[in-house]
């Protein structure tokens, strides 16, 4: 007996019919994955800035000489309803 889906040349009709399709599918793919790479990079250097800025912050804190010191809001804005105004 012959293999499921063999045609006499050994290779499905379905995979001749959809070569051109598989070509297109194929470029989709590498055009997708390239597009992903380059956001993931996007990231990568957005994370690196971040850290940048937050160890320029810190440095800046204790030049300051108030590193541990958190901001706090005043009691009067926390107990404001959002959307309101002192004006």
């Amino acid at each position: 007996m012959a293999a499921p889906g063999s045609g006499s040349g050994g290779i499905p009709i379905k995979a001749d019919q959809d070569s051109d399709g598989s070509a297109q599918s194929t470029a989709d793919m590498t055009a997708f994955v390239q597009n992903l790479l380059m956001q993931m990079c996007s990231l990568d250097e957005m994370g690196a800035r971040i850290d940048e800025l937050e160890q320029s912050i810190n440095d800046l804190k204790v030049e300051m000489g108030t590193e541990g010191i958190t901001p706090t809001k005043p009691k009067d804005e926390e107990s404001k309803p959002a959307g309101s105004s002192a004006e």
